[in-house]
């Protein structure tokens, strides 16, 4: 059930998979941890998470493991143990839910807060003393009047403290910074800003509206025209999560070199992927295939389907054909997502526009 309260908190554990590592071995403390694949850096596999010591050398999310080895030749590095990050989370979240307010849940190691108090800092600090009093985990927390400058202030409060983001304060904290600093703007997004002069979040937020919806089409180029003036949605949602689709992912050891190789390897994680969502029970909308090829050039590719479907052997075949549309080149990694038709919908909802993996 969504909530409009009078702010929005928003929670985020700090170093959450390295600090459960290190919970675990507590002489790993302070030193540079990194998670990630196998915990093997001599194979192919990228950086989970990377403690704070271990970024300080340049170590980050998404980098090949090989790549942190050469910065941290003597740092630590571990194996993704989803269970028990699960666990832990949900060790975080039941916390959360006790101090009587409305929690939404955004993954592992986020959440937001909806609360109605008049000193919402007393409250932030309250969850971050119930947390770290449950589960010996710190969390940061970011205070704003929208969801969007919540999320935003987070980064600001890192580690373990808490900041307050308003339209007060919005433009002299943010208008000056780079867009890629906004949440859901990456990358690609902040240089087709750069295209049309816009390079900070002032000049994003000034930007005639109709430059953006010509450039991002009607629903994100108002998205984007908002955002560069803080502004998003306020309600919190505490509804249980229901997935948008499922994502399978391989990084191979040794490069598939044949078109024939790919075509096996994607129709695996096409079945796999079905599987998962039969799980669930609702129609496949979507499909999208991910590759990286030799060395590490990545692309993505997606297909609406005709019609909504629970059929196995069309979603398969949805996947293989865009396999057909690959460049015949070397492939060190493929992923297959299927969206799903969201609960009484015929479509996929619109989120709120995040940073994310196929």
């Amino acid at each position: 059930m969504g909530v409009r309260t009078a702010w929005v908190l928003h929670v985020d554990l700090d170093q959450f998979v390295a600090a459960v590592e290190v919970l675990r071995r507590p002489e790993l403390a302070g030193k540079a941890v990194v998670v990630g694949g196998r915990g093997d850096p001599t194979e192919r596999g990228v950086v989970s998470t990377a403690s704070y010591e271990a970024r300080a050398s340049g170590v980050h999310s998404g980098m090949p493991l090989r790549v942190a080895a050469r910065k941290l030749p003597d740092g630590v590095f571990l194996p993704v143990d989803a269970p028990e990050y699960e666990a832990a989370s949900e060790r975080v979240m039941t916390t959360l839910r006790s101090l009587g307010v409305v929690v939404e849940v955004l993954g592992w190691d986020e959440a937001f807060l909806g609360a109605g108090t008049d000193d919402p800092e007393a409250l932030a600090r309250r969850a971050q003393d119930a947390v770290l009093a449950a589960t010996r985990l710190h969390c940061s927390v970011g205070i704003g009047d929208n969801k969007v400058r919540a999320k935003i202030a987070t980064e600001f409060g890192k580690p373990a403290g808490v900041f307050r983001l308003t339209a007060e304060n919005w433009s002299e904290v943010m208008g000056h910074r780079p867009t890629i600093e906004l949440w859901g703007v990456g990358t690609k997004v902040s240089r087709r800003l750069s295209t049309l002069g816009i390079t900070t979040v002032d000049e994003l937020a000034a930007a005639p509206q109709e430059a953006l919806v010509a450039e991002f089409g009607p629903r994100m180029g108002v998205w984007y025209h908002e955002l560069g003036q803080g502004l998003g949605p306020t309600t919190v949602d505490d509804s249980p999560w229901v997935p948008r689709g499922h994502s399978r992912e391989t990084t191979y050891q040794q490069n598939l070199t044949t078109p024939e190789q790919v075509r096996d390897a994607v129709g695996q994680l096409a079945r796999a992927v079905v599987e998962d969502t039969a799980q669930d029970g609702r129609p496949v909308v979507r499909v999208a295939l991910k590759v990286r090829y030799a060395p590490f050039v990545t692309k993505t590719t997606s297909r609406k389907l005709p019609e909504p479907t629970r059929d196995a052997a069309t979603v398969v075949a949805a996947v293989q054909a865009l396999a057909d549309t690959l460049e015949d080149r070397e492939v060190r990694l493929l992923g297959v997502r299927a969206e799903m038709a969201m609960p009484d919908e015929d479509e996929p909802a619109d989120r709120t526009p995040v940073r994310g993996r196929i």
